[in-house]
């Protein structure tokens, strides 16, 4: 199975880990959060995040999900990539992170992170344009 990080500003992750455990009526095995907090040093939370890793590392990969390209999490988390073995998704959000925990058993590392990242293009709508009959796209 593959591993998930969820690394974010504050408590975003461990909120966004508590809903899904909520949508999927169970446990969220083999994922973590890692809350990025500005008090620590740079040093400090990438061991907080590799700890992160190695805690959710079941020898299929890990898939490393941060708030924001460009921010703090996810700048710190691109030091992780390795390819074949951990690969880093920005911009994780509810829908994300659920299709990434139903499909990650029958996924191999590079598939699943392609396929959660046209998903999250795709759960992203103008409820005003979907309400005027216009194509969710």
């Amino acid at each position: 199975m593959i591993g998930i990080v969820v690394v974010t500003h504050s408590g975003l992750g461990e909120a966004l880990i508590e809903a899904a455990k909520c949508v999927l009526e169970g446990p969220l095995e083999a994922a973590t959060a890692v809350s990025v907090d500005l008090k620590y040093s740079a040093e400090e939370l990438r061991k907080k995040i590799g700890a992160g890793i190695k805690a959710v590392d079941q020898g299929d990969g890990v898939i490393i999900l941060t708030d924001m390209f460009g921010g703090t999490p996810s700048n710190l988390s691109l030091s992780f990539l390795e390819e074949g073995r951990i690969d880093v998704l920005t911009g994780v959000n509810l829908p994300v992170l659920i299709r990434a925990a139903k499909k990650r058993e029958n996924s191999n590392l590079g598939d699943l992170a392609e396929s959660i990242q046209a998903y999250g293009k795709k759960s992203i709508s103008l409820a005003s344009g979907v309400l005027k009959g216009n194509k969710r796209s």
